[in-house]
């Protein structure tokens, strides 16, 4: 984070809606400094009005990796630091593993890994620089659980948080503090009519499935999670000492979490003899990778 006193610059895509457009709000109330993508610029003209040159709204798609460094770079230009990262963009997509194309699994990867690596390589440099910073990673309950019909949207979150693992530890060193933060089900536009995405439908799947179709369709509008609330709570972790990794956020990804968590270390434990029996008779613990 930043230690210097200086007012804070925040990078977050996706600023025009939901949980980006709460973290916005939350830090220019706070008198900070924002730089907010979306795809459609002109989304942003109410803030503006209310927050002026405190807001630099730029109109960029997160898939576009090429243009990732152009975002940080005139953030520099403009603030002369970044501070903050948020990968927050990204969209929902409903189908089975049957159902959901090649181009449509890639686009999955391409909003919820490739394009926050793009963003995470280009503000490095600026926070190893500076000796501090934070990146936020928004990935979802859906990034450490799955079932089905969210395959997809699920491999991109997973594939988010392993990166992102790893991530930490790497630039620990320098000051940076990573956070991943795994939303249950807020009340965004992420389950609209036209925003969450959908394979095409093949209907053999209608009886494994259906269900969960018109659940996260019906759900839009009436989700328990509060963003300004995770804002909050988000900005209040980042300034915690002892920040988790992982921040598990709203009362639904608590429980379902904590019991997915405790199911796969009961697995393991009730399998540990049959899974260590895959090593050389007396191999010692220190030749062990963990």
């Amino acid at each position: 984070m930043n230690t210097t006193g200086e007012t804070r610059t925040w990078i977050i895509t996706g600023a025009s809606s939901g949980l980006g457009l709460a973290l916005a709000e939350a830090a220019l109330r706070a008198g900070e400094r924002v730089v907010g993508t979306a795809r459609q610029v002109g989304r942003f003209d109410a803030l503006r009005a209310r927050y002026g040159e405190r807001l630099l709204a730029v109109g960029h798609d997160v898939r576009d990796t090429s243009a990732a460094a152009e975002v940080v770079q005139r953030t520099v230009d403009v603030f002369g630091r970044v501070d903050v990262l948020v990968n927050n963009a990204g969209a929902g997509q409903v189908g089975a593993a049957e159902e959901v194309t090649d181009g449509e699994l890639r686009d999955m990867l391409e909003q919820h890994l490739f394009g926050p690596a793009a963003y995470v390589r280009a503000v490095l440099p600026h926070m190893r620089e500076s000796g501090s910073g934070a990146i936020v990673q928004m990935s979802s309950q859906g990034g450490r659980m799955s079932f089905p019909a969210v395959g997809s949207y699920s491999a991109g979150k997973f594939a988010l948080e392993g990166w992102s693992e790893a991530l930490a530890g790497e630039v620990a060193p320098f000051g940076i503090r990573v956070l991943i933060v795994e939303p249950s089900r807020f009340r965004t536009e992420f389950n609209a009519t036209g925003v969450l995405r959908a394979a095409e439908q093949d209907t053999a799947y209608d009886g494994v499935i259906g269900a969960v179709r018109a659940n996260m369709a019906e759900a839009d509008g009436i989700q328990e999670g509060d963003p300004d609330s995770a804002a909050t709570a988000i900005r209040d972790v980042l300034e915690a000492a002892d920040a988790p990794l992982r921040l598990p956020l709203g009362a639904e990804a608590v429980r379902n979490l904590a019991r997915v968590y405790q199911r796969a270390l009961d697995d393991v434990r009730r399998w540990a003899v049959v899974s260590e029996s895959a090593d050389f008779p007396g191999m010692p613990p220190a030749m062990r990778a963990f």
